[in-house]
């Protein structure tokens, strides 16, 4: 049980470390320009991740108030995802400038293509079902 605690500790320490290095919140707290807040910033994202580690590997039931908090938990969950396309289209933005400096004069698309394709036959492997039986 340990193993698994540590290792799960660590991929969310990863992706919350992605999120970072793409800009998810720096630009949020740029945009609402509450630059004073970020040690509250902090404490709520690492309680947040927290939380939803707990609520993962606990079922907790809602007896009242369970509509509510479902659509609370899908209006964040909505912020999120666009904060996050918005910050991957950014990053995106960056190929151009990354093949003039490598000198790629023709195959960007190829690239993007073979990114796309890779993430979808790896998605694909995955949910199969037979993915590490």
């Amino acid at each position: 049980m340990f193993l698994g605690l540590s290792a799960g500790g660590i991929i969310a320490a990863g992706v919350f470390a992605f999120l970072a290095i793409i800009g998810v919140f720096p630009r949020l707290i740029g945009k609402t320009r509450t630059n004073r807040h970020i040690f509250l910033y902090e404490t709520v994202i690492i309680i947040g991740g927290v939380l939803g580690n707990v609520s993962d590997l606990y079922e907790f039931p809602l007896l009242m108030g369970g509509n509510m908090v479902l659509g609370i938990y899908g209006l964040a969950v909505g912020i999120f995802v666009g904060c996050l396309v918005m910050s991957l289209a950014e990053t995106l933005k960056a190929l151009p400038v990354i093949s003039r400096r490598i000198h790629l004069a023709v195959g960007l698309q190829y690239l993007i293509l073979s990114i796309g394709l890779g993430k979808l036959i790896g998605s694909l492997v995955y949910f199969s079902g037979n993915f590490g039986k």
